[in-house]
């Protein structure tokens, strides 16, 4: 495989199945693009079966409807299974791969369980975290397809706990504005006919009001919270808290 095939994308977003992005993080996704930064979507499993769609070719098409929304540059969809979905080494290197493929500066991937909802969810997690650090190691060449080693400079979790009157903890949180970006937020959920249909169109007022909720914690009129597993540090405290600066996790060079 040659590195040279695959341009760098700036943020990947990681979800067990396809829509799980678009729901948690989709506005943020949007924004970005807009801002100029090169972003992929990663779906370990092809989310099928499902009760409503006939098969996988309508689901993978509405994530490819998804992904022309927000305007993202690469939509991968590893073969894991759904609703069999466990961090496995296998699970773990297939995602590794995809880190070392397309480099990513930032990946987003699930923070937390989501009760009452999919365990792969959960399993997602697992498989992210260790994927990031698998991207990394050297001396292991022969499981990865003779890429090079990628160190991933920063990790965000993303929650679809959305029955919750608190928003996920951790040691690091940051609002993203998606103020602009809300409505084409939701445009991409409604690209998944096949997982909406009318009986359950109340998915749609949650995400919103979720969303506004977020966002007028932070200032803003909508947004997507995002937790670090670090404690978020800056080197510009005013920049920080008037302006638009970056904050970012202390590096690790740990192997």
């Amino acid at each position: 495989m040659n590195i040279d095939d695959f341009q760098p994308l700036d943020v990947m977003a990681v979800g067990a199945h396809p829509d799980d992005v678009e729901i948690a993080c989709g506005g943020t996704l949007a924004r970005l693009v807009g801002q100029g930064y090169r972003v992929g979507i990663v779906d370990l499993t092809d989310g099928e079966p499902t009760p409503g769609s006939p098969g996988p070719e309508v689901r993978l098409e509405e994530a490819r409807r998804a992904a022309e929304m927000l305007g993202v540059h690469e939509r991968i969809t590893l073969d894991l299974p759904n609703r069999r979905l466990f961090d496995s080494f296998e699970a773990r290197v297939q995602l590794a791969i995809e880190f070392r493929k397309y480099r990513p500066r930032l990946v987003l991937g699930f923070g937390e369980k989501t009760p009452l909802a999919s365990p792969d969810h959960w399993q997602a997690m697992q498989i992210t975290d260790a994927a990031i650090f698998y991207s990394r190691l050297t001396k292991w060449d022969e499981h990865f397809d003779g890429l090079p080693t990628h160190k991933i400079d920063a990790q965000l979790y993303y929650t679809l706990a959305f029955y919750s009157a608190t928003p996920m903890d951790g040691p690091g949180q940051i609002v993203c504005d998606i103020s602009d970006t809300l409505n084409t937020k939701l445009d991409a959920v409604r690209c998944y006919a096949t997982q909406f249909p009318p009986e359950k169109q109340s998915i749609f007022p949650r995400v919103e009001s979720w969303a506004k909720m977020l966002g007028q914690t932070a200032g803003f009129e909508a947004g997507e919270m995002f937790v670090s597993p670090r404690t978020l540090g800056t080197r510009d405290l005013m920049g920080a808290v008037f302006g638009d600066v970056v904050v970012s996790p202390p590096s690790d060079t740990t192997l």
